[in-house]
Parts: C-alpha cells; sequence; structure tokens
C-alpha cells in the first residue's frame, strides 16, 4: 500500500506509516506524569505528535534523525493537525525510501544553477568573477550550495532551499538595481551570492535537517567569513594580482551584517548601500517565503486565520473566497 504523506491527512485519520522525527521532548503534564512530544516529518511536512503515559523508556528507544513506524490517529488542536500517538517503533533507514523524507525544492536545480552561474560569470568586476569561479570550481562547495536548505525550519527548509533563496534574492535585486543606480551591482550580487554560503558547513542535511558541531560553536556568518577569505588567497592564480583590500573589506562587511540587528545575530549594522540592500533583500525573500508557506499550509483549517506564528509575530488573514488566490493553481510559493 502507498504511503500517506502529512499534506494528506485531515481531523480524525487514522496514522499508520513510517515517518521520520526531527524533534523529541520528555515533558510532564500538570499530574506529573511523563509524555512524548515529537515532531514527525516526511518530504511535504510536518506535524507534532504527543505520545501520552510514555515513560524514560520509550525515549531512549530512538532519536531525532531516526525513522519511526508510528499508529495514532489524527485531530485538529488550535487549528493545527498533531498525533496522537499509540505506537512508535524504530526502523532501520536501509528499509526507508529516502526521497520520501527530504522535503525538496519544487524548481529544477540545474536550472537554478545556470541562472546562479549567470549572473556570477557576466559580473563586471574581474577580482568579483575571479572569486565567484574559485568558489564555482569547488565541487565540495557546489555540491553542499545546491543540496543545503536555507534553514531547519524557519524559510526555504528543503533540499535546493539555499540555492533557491539566493537566486530569488539575486533575482529580486536584478529588478531593483535600475532604481538605486549608486548600488554597486556587481558587489550586491557577489553578496547576496556568499551571505549564506556557511550555511552549507553550519546545517546537516543527509538524512534530517539540523545543526553540524561547527554550526552550532561558530554560527554560519563566521564560517562565510572563512570561506572568503579561503577562496580570496586563490584568485591571484585566475588574475595574477590579489582582491583588492577595499573589496575584501566590503564583502566581509556585507556577510556580518546581512542580519540586519545585533540582536539578530549580525555582530554588525549594515553600513554600506550594498550591506543595507542586501540586508532589505534578505529579509523580504525569507519573510515574503513565510507568509506565502502559511496560507500554502494551512488550507484545511476553516479559519479565516491561520495559526500564529512566533516567528512572524502575528497570524496571517486568508479571508473567505480570498483564500482560494492561495490555493492550487494560484500560484507556485516555494
Amino acid at each position: 500500500m502507498s504511503r500517506r504523506f502529512v499534506e494528506q491527512f485531515r481531523d480524525g485519520d487514522n496514522l499508520d506509516d513510517i515517518y521520520l522525527v526531527t524533534d523529541k521532548q520528555l515533558r510532564a503534564n500538570r499530574n506529573g506524569n511523563l509524555y512524548l512530544l515529537l515532531e514527525l516529518r516526511d518530504r511535504t511536512g510536518g506535524m507534532s505528535a504527543r505520545m501520552w503515559n510514555a515513560g524514560d523508556h520509550v525515549a531512549r528507544g530512538f532519536d531525532p534523525g531516526d525513522f519511526l513506524h508510528v499508529t495514532g490517529k489524527v485531530q485538529l488542536f488550535q487549528g493545527s493537525l498533531q498525533v496522537i500517538v499509540n505506537t512508535v517503533d524504530r526502523v532501520e533507514p536501509q528499509k526507508v525510501e529516502l526521497t520520501d523524507f527530504l522535503p525538496h525544492t519544487e524548481q529544477s536545480v540545474p536550472k537554478l544553477m545556470e541562472r546562479l552561474r549567470g549572473y556570477l560569470l557576466r559580473l563586471g568586476n574581474p577580482h568579483l568573477r575571479a572569486l565567484a569561479e574559485c568558489f564555482l570550481m569547488d565541487e565540495v562547495f557546489v555540491r553542499g550550495f545546491t543540496t543545503c536548505p536555507a534553514g531547519v525550519k524557519m524559510h526555504h527548509a528543503y533540499v535546493g532551499g539555499l540555492l533557491e533563496h539566493v537566486v530569488s534574492m539575486m533575482d529580486a535585486a536584478d529588478k531593483l538595481l535600475p532604481l538605486y543606480p549608486a548600488v554597486d551591482r556587481d558587489l550586491l550580487l557577489m553578496g547576496v551570492f556568499l551571505h549564506d554560503a556557511g550555511k552549507t558547513r553550519e546545517l546537516t542535511y543527509a538524512r534530517a535537517f539540523g545543526y553540524s558541531d561547527e554550526g552550532q560553536l561558530i554560527g554560519h556568518i563566521p564560517i562565510a567569513v572563512e570561506m572568503l577569505t579561503g577562496a580570496a588567497a586563490k584568485v591571484p592564480e585566475l588574475t595574477g594580482e590579489p582582491v583588492p583590500r577595499e573589496l575584501m573589506l566590503r564583502l566581509h562587511h556585507m556577510i556580518l551584517s546581512h542580519h540586519g540587528e545585533l540582536n539578530y545575530g549580525s555582530p554588525k549594522v549594515p553600513m554600506t548601500p550594498e550591506a543595507m540592500m542586501l540586508h532589505l533583500i534578505d529579509l523580504m525573500d525569507t519573510r515574503m517565503h513565510m507568509v506565502l508557506r502559511e496560507l500554502r499550509e494551512d488550507r484545511n483549517n476553516p479559519s479565516a486565520w491561520t495559526p500564529y506564528n512566533a516567528n512572524l509575530g502575528r497570524r496571517i488573514y486568508k479571508g473567505g473566497a480570498a483564500g482560494d488566490l492561495y490555493s492550487e493553481g494560484g500560484g507556485s510559493y516555494d
């Protein structure tokens, strides 16, 4: 029998299939009884799951990143679907079809890569173009860049998500740059390319999305600065001279400031036109992706509003008939 994916479940459905567990917490209820709070996922999405009266002996039987055969019942709770679990059994990875569990960009990765190369190899600045070539000639980097998600949960959290996010930002920059002729086009496009490059080492994405030890200890911003410095050291082999210090200074600043605010994880705030524009385009693409994902994934909720999203700090209005705008055929939001 073919499997049922998360996106297919409705309130009241029975669940009896294999899912990837991405989060596991053993908690106590008001009476002190232990229960398991899980996040179950496949390539179409995720659902929260609760297993009541589950002691430590059950929790020790598996870890996040494992595959579980789960039985239970789906119910609507506070506007979102969740699973009340009856049984869980760990399943060996070789017994599952991995493509069923990792979400993947709906766009063509080769075509996205072709667009990325087109932007970078047409850069007018020879130092920046040579720098881009150093990255594109690195097979390990390219493999990671085309596979890595842009995030674990918040946005573009699927295989190829980082590449899709960067190309989307480049498309936006290409359309906005004519409005701001004082902004250096080559510098901005290179900053867009590099701003999240460190995520290829910050995140793990072979079986489940998570953080590497390097990612947790250092983070993608310092990693990207290190990667830029390493790639720049190879540029003289292509051009016969190093990348100018001023250019490197501005690129480093764009990476370090792209989150925009100190309390959002940026060591610096944007202090150049290119850094400011990079931050704003990044913010626009991530937030719009999150908003449209909320609308797309909440089609089964009869409410005119999506559930509260803590990352966005709000609920999103779906409206009545206007909700049809976000149904299939109304557009592609990944």
